[in-house]
């Protein structure tokens, strides 16, 4: 997991450029550039530290952060050609609690298209088809407008707190509407989340030990398949998201 103070701490005085992603990007957890953080479709807005020399390209990789969520990570100097400097800086969307209320049938209508078809887990998946669990999550919202964090335990600090199953499963469905997300994990940290549609039902995207390896749709039971019960033995709570995100500048 990348955080934050990692990045920070190597940019001495590297120069921060705003720039417009032109094509999907992958962005990585290290500088070595082995292992996906996450990804960045068209349209989004990266902030690149760049070391202030003739030739940027000739170094092994750039710390950057995407400005949508306030994300880190490394990307591959040879990318920065793909990348379009920005005239006006990213500014956050300001939306009330009923317009992205208005949004979340279009958030849940993603998922099911995203789910329809092929795909597979992928570890910092963003882009689709293949994508991990807050990824699909993140996407969902994004393309309605609607910015959340980037990781399962950060949406979950993001999202109104919405009760766990201290109570029983009946009282804590009662508290579900169809667009709240559901935590799983234990106690010390969120590490899965699902989109609710109602009715017990919930859609997300696992991985291959305990999931499906792409998106499904499961419940919340003890009673059900090994997939749905495994989780439902994991459920940390619910939040419902009544903001977007404001990244920092």
């Amino acid at each position: 997991m990348i955080v934050r103070s990692s990045v920070d701490t190597q940019l001495g005085s590297q120069q921060r450029v705003e720039y417009q992603v032109c094509q999907p990007l992958n962005i990585f957890d290290s500088p070595k550039l082995t292992t996906l953080a996450t990804q960045a479709w068209p349209s989004r807005y990266l902030q690149v530290y760049i070391h202030d020399q003739t030739n940027p390209t000739s170094l092994d990789a750039f710390p950057a952060c995407l400005c949508e969520d306030n994300y880190p990570g490394w990307i591959d100097p040879q990318v920065l050609t793909s990348l379009e400097p920005v005239l006006h800086p990213y500014q956050s969307p300001c939306l009330r609690q009923d317009q992205i209320e208005l949004r979340l049938p279009q958030v849940i209508a993603f998922s099911h298209e995203a789910m329809a078809q092929p795909n597979r887990y992928l570890w910092g998946g963003t882009l689709g088809p293949d994508f991990d669990c807050s990824g699909l999550v993140q996407r969902a919202f994004a393309e309605q407008g609607i910015w959340l964090p980037r990781d399962a335990y950060q949406q979950e600090a993001f999202c109104q707190p919405l009760g766990s199953l201290d109570q029983d499963i009946e009282s804590f469905l009662a508290l579900l509407q169809p667009g709240d997300l559901i935590f799983f994990g234990p106690m010390d940290k969120a590490n899965h989340v699902a989109l609710y549609l109602g009715e017990g039902l919930y859609i997300h995207s696992s991985g291959k030990d305990q999931g499906r390896n792409g998106i499904g749709i499961d419940r919340l039971t003890a009673l059900g398949d090994e997939v749905s019960s495994t989780y439902y033995n994991q459920i940390r709570g619910a939040g419902r998201v009544v903001s977007s995100f404001s990244s920092c500048s």
